[in-house]
């Protein structure tokens, strides 16, 4: 069975302003998403799910379906709204933020049934990095709690208009992940790449850290481990108006259970994507490149 790509395009792009999933950058007005949904079709991908929000949903559905990707590759949508919860839960008064990039993921646990990966819709991942993951899902069909992910370079996933976030991750010898510790303010500076701690001291990072980028793979039991980690969450925090159930947050908590390892896959492939509309040139600019190489 090929695996199912999950694309979590429900976000509205604060700091970019608009809706990023349709913007136009492509030479012929492509979106960072049309690349995504390409190398996932050349990689064997046999189903896309868009978690996306009701407000905008006949936007974005007009964009997919126009002549992009049906007959290419199945089409499926699912919902991420504030009051999709447990059982016993309801959104406290005054809470407009959503709950996060694994409350997202949890709203595909109906349509989904096999190995999956998971991207962001507003982020280029490249060719290299879709073959990678889907050639791995194809060796977990019938697995549980073998998951993994696309581990890039830091070097690869700056931008240069601002600082950036990224998850470092820790991994053992034969590659497995031990853990990832969320790094802020990184930026390059004279001495090199740095990142900012919370005191405003500057502290290095080498160039080679393997950093997630939210380039994830799962095997289905992963929606049932979430949802009851997701109830413990909701006890914890449910009441507060900006706490967020994130996918780092889940991975962590189930390698340190042991209830889940997660194998680190290697990528050539460059990250980019439109966190500042100062990027936005740039990453045009890369894409015009990638298309005179003949890669689409």
């Amino acid at each position: 069975m090929n695996p199912t790509l999950l694309v979590l395009a429900a976000g509205m792009g604060s700091r970019y302003g608009g809706l990023k999933q349709m913007d136009g950058v492509g030479p012929h007005g492509e979106t960072i998403l049309d690349y995504s949904v390409a190398d996932a079709i050349r990689a064997g991908f046999g189903k896309v799910v868009f978690v996306i929000r009701r407000s905008f949903a006949e936007q974005f559905k007009s964009h997919v379906n126009a002549d992009r990707y049906d007959g290419r590759i199945a089409v499926e949508y699912v919902y991420q709204e504030l009051d999709s919860l447990p059982e016993g839960f309801t959104v406290p008064e005054g809470r407009e933020k959503p709950w996060g990039t694994n409350h997202a993921i949890l709203m595909a646990k109906e349509v989904i049934h096999e190995p999956f990966a998971i991207i962001n819709a507003d982020d280029f991942y490249g060719r290299d990095a879709f073959q990678v993951v889907a050639d791995h899902l194809r060796t977990l069909e019938g697995s549980e709690g073998r998951y993994c992910m696309v581990g890039y370079r830091l070097e690869n996933t700056l931008s240069e208009h601002g600082s950036v976030s990224r998850g470092v991750c820790q991994t053992s010898a034969d590659g497995l992940l031990l853990g990832m510790t969320e790094r802020t303010s990184i930026s390059r500076t004279p001495d090199g790449i740095e990142y900012k701690d919370a005191d405003g001291s500057l502290h290095p990072l080498p160039a080679d850290a393997i950093v997630s980028m939210n380039l994830f793979g799962f095997t289905p039991d992963y929606f049932a481990k979430s949802e009851a980690l997701f109830v413990d969450f909701l006890r914890a925090h449910g009441s507060e108006l900006k706490s967020e159930y994130y996918i780092p947050f889940a991975v962590n908590t189930f390698i340190a259970n042991g209830s889940a390892t997660m194998t680190v896959l290697r990528t050539t492939a460059r990250w980019f994507g439109v966190t500042y509309q100062e990027d936005r040139p740039m990453v045009a600019q890369r894409l015009q490149q990638l298309h005179e190489q003949g890669e689409y």
